[in-house]
């Protein structure tokens, strides 16, 4: 009989994993999420192991909020256990599924300083749109992504079928900046944009400005350059402007300096935007303003003629040709 030799593989150095959590749990939670739950199994069996909130953040470069939301949504799913007490007590943990029992220190259920958007992230249709949006923007979805799309879900109460479809439509225009979604986020909120059809009915009426734009400047049989589009997305998003008040720049701008010029037609509007220009009856008082200005300075007194060593002598009171006839009678 040949030798047989057993090995004992103990999981000190191993850290296992159920695919139970790869197949129902990891594919839909954040990727932070994701990463701060494999933290606290690799310390499962890890005595020694006394992390704390702030430890966690700076092992995984995030911030301590951050921990908390994770461990507030693995409890919400139900793969964490943990008894959260006051000050610099430790909290412990278990679970039926891969328990991360290492003991996480310094950890306050409701802490004051996070906000408690639990109730939102709990919903299964929240979830999905966290989980769509990272597809869009084809990343990881930050703290800062998921508090404002948090923004636009509860505060500005967008459903998640409008907030997808405004993911959808900056990405496709060529923007993934979170900061640039929430100013158009806004701008729909402003214009009280409240359903898909409406926000769709809306980028319908945007194209059809920007050829109204062209058309005010002369230009037809083209499409707007990208460089033109920047210039009517922030005369339309960052400047909130009307149709009616772009196009009477863009005619003030021909009638000046007679040729096309969007930077000469920005500097108009950022004059009117400046001044807090919301309609034409806004434009027609500035233009009055002025006039009545021009025709003030106009009526002001010539300025007194200041006195110098040229004018400073008297004048001379003899006759000349008095002098002449003397001169010749001598």
């Amino acid at each position: 009989m040949k030798k047989l030799t057993l090995t004992n593989h103990a999981q000190n150095n191993t850290t296992v994993l159920e695919n139970e959590f790869i197949d129902r749990h990891m594919i839909k939670a954040n990727g932070e999420y994701v990463k701060i739950y494999l933290l606290l199994l690799r310390h499962l069996n890890d005595s020694s192991a006394l992390l704390t909130v702030s430890e966690i953040a700076d092992l995984l470069d995030i911030t301590e909020k951050d921990v908390v939301r994770a461990l507030n949504y693995w409890k919400k799913e139900g793969l964490l256990e943990y008894e959260a007490y006051e000050g610099e007590s430790c909290t412990r943990g278990n679970s039926a599924l891969s328990s991360p029992t290492a003991a996480v220190q310094g950890l306050t259920e409701h802490p004051s300083d996070v906000p408690d958007i639990r109730q939102y992230r709990s919903r299964k249709e929240f979830k999905e749109l966290l989980f769509v949006a990272e597809q869009y923007l084809g990343k990881t979805l930050s703290a800062v992504d998921i508090d404002a799309i948090t923004y636009f879900y509860e505060t500005l109460e967008m459903s998640a079928d409008l907030i997808e479809y405004l993911i959808e439509y900056c990405v496709e225009n060529g923007h993934k900046s979170i900061h640039y979604i929430q100013k158009v986020a806004l701008s729909w909120h402003g214009q009280d944009i409240r359903t898909v059809e409406q926000a769709k009915t809306s980028s319908i009426l945007y194209n059809k400005n920007c050829y109204s734009i062209l058309n005010a400047y002369g230009i037809k049989g083209r499409a707007p350059a990208a460089s033109e589009i920047t210039y009517i997305r922030k005369w339309n998003e960052d400047y909130a402007f009307s149709l009616d008040i772009i196009l009477e720049a863009c005619s003030r701008t021909m009638n000046t300096i007679h040729q096309p010029n969007f930077d000469y037609t920005d500097s108009i509007l950022k004059k009117w935007h400046d001044k807090n220009v919301r309609n034409l009856n806004d434009i027609a008082e500035l233009d009055a303003t002025f006039t009545r200005e021009k025709e003030l300075r106009k009526k002001k007194p010539a300025k007194p003629v200041v006195s110098s060593k040229f004018n400073n002598f008297e004048n001379h009171s003899y006759d000349i040709n008095d002098l002449a006839r003397k001169l010749i009678q001598q």
